[in-house]
């Protein structure tokens, strides 16, 4: 018998299936962000969860910003500081119908976007530093409650840490969420905006690691006040200098430019080390103390090795930028004078302390001429002339 052949319809294969096109990131080894040029060889996860994370119209977004605030402003706005990168005056590409808009071709792409933050923050990284810093001081501070440590200390050295090692708690509290919080959506890149967010996480770490400090030593040392260091700061004339300053910084309007070059580059240098490291980590040790100067040894560790680090590669190119160079250097400049003298007259409100201690630390001025030679040294890095008022 012959069968008739049944009337199937065959399969005939057109390459368009799903699967079917082989595209070059189609490899596993291939399967990495491709939209941004790393700034080495070979791109790391810090660029990968960073950089162009958010979208920018001046730099591939065509269909323009997809969201705004109430007052009509859209996006990360450019004139929330003075400051300005390559290509911030160029227009926006033209917009066209549909949601791709018109192609465009050699996008203005503004400098803003090459910055690289050399500690390579970003969420992972704040919780892993933050958390090893708390375990190591947490250690030290239990290692010196068990060997009974807290007790060789002198009584003019218990009046000194709760007062004004205490006090300094305000300035790290007001500067972590009145600064760098405060300006943390301000700049215009997410690799700016994580920086600042990681410079507020240190800050607020460790003021509440002087107030936490500050519990344990009420409860170590007999009479120790835990509540004199509110008296020093609302009323010590040594501190209104320093908190005058400190809240000037939350009074910046509208640049976190301003606010970042004021805090980490003024402020920190000329007053913040000169008191952490010029003066309570130096009297410490003569009066049986091995635990202080780990704890302002942490912040300061934070602000030298980090937060002054970050700053420097964001504001150095500035002054060396294609376009606008002599206009951001002519800014800071002028950044650096209205602030230097404000944080000298400050610096010198200070002296008193360094009298207090029994075991003396150098002498104020030589602590006062070693913090300015630092803020010189950070001014040369900017590419910066150091202030005439640093002569003050």
């Amino acid at each position: 018998m012959t069968t008739t052949e049944r009337s199937v319809p065959k399969p005939v294969f057109t390459d368009a299936e799903a699967g079917a096109r082989e595209f070059p990131d189609s490899s596993a080894s291939a399967r990495r962000y491709n939209y941004f040029t790393p700034a080495k060889r070979k791109q790391t996860h810090y660029e990968d969860v960073t950089v162009e994370v958010q979208p920018d119209p001046r730099h591939y977004l065509t269909q323009g910003w997809i969201y705004g605030f109430a007052d009509g402003e859209t996006g990360y706005p450019l004139h929330w500081t003075k400051l300005k990168a390559w290509g911030v005056d160029r227009p926006e590409p033209q917009r066209g119908p549909g949601t791709g808009g018109l192609p465009v071709e050699n996008w203005p792409a503004h400098g803003w976007h090459e910055f690289r933050d050399p500690n390579e923050e970003w969420e992972q990284t704040i919780y892993r530093y933050n958390a090893n810093v708390v375990r190591q001081l947490n250690q030290n501070i239990e290692n010196a409650r068990n060997a009974k440590s807290f007790e060789q200390w002198s009584t003019n050295w218990v009046r000194f840490v709760e007062r004004h090692v205490g006090a300094w708690m305000h300035i790290e509290h007001v500067l972590g969420l009145y600064v760098f919080a405060a300006n943390e959506r301000s700049a215009p890149t997410n690799m700016h905006n994580t920086a600042l967010a990681v410079n507020s996480a240190h800050k607020i770490r460790f003021a509440q690691d002087l107030a936490l400090y500050n519990l344990t030593l009420t409860e170590e040392i007999e009479g120790f006040d835990g509540t004199a260091h509110l008296d020093a700061w609302n009323s010590d004339a040594e501190w209104q200098g320093v908190r005058k300053v400190c809240e000037a910084l939350t009074a910046i309007e509208d640049d976190w430019g301003e606010a970042l070059l004021a805090a980490n580059i003024v402020f920190e240098p000329l007053l913040g080390e000169l008191f952490r490291s010029h003066l309570v980590m130096q009297s410490a040790s003569g009066h049986g103390d091995f635990v202080t100067p780990t704890v302002m040894g942490a912040g300061e560790y934070d602000f030298a090795q980090r937060d002054l680090r970050w700053t420097v590669a964001c504001l150095a190119p500035l002054t060396q930028d294609r376009e606008f160079a002599e206009h951001n250097k002519s800014l800071m400049q002028g950044w650096l004078s209205h602030w230097v003298p404000q944080a000298l007259e400050a610096a010198r409100q200070l002296q008193p302390l360094w009298s207090q201690p029994d075991a003396k630390p150098p002498r104020f001025e030589d602590s006062l001429d070693r913090a300015k030679n630092r803020f010189a040294g950070i001014c040369r890095d900017l590419g910066l002339d150091t202030p005439e008022e640093l002569k003050q």
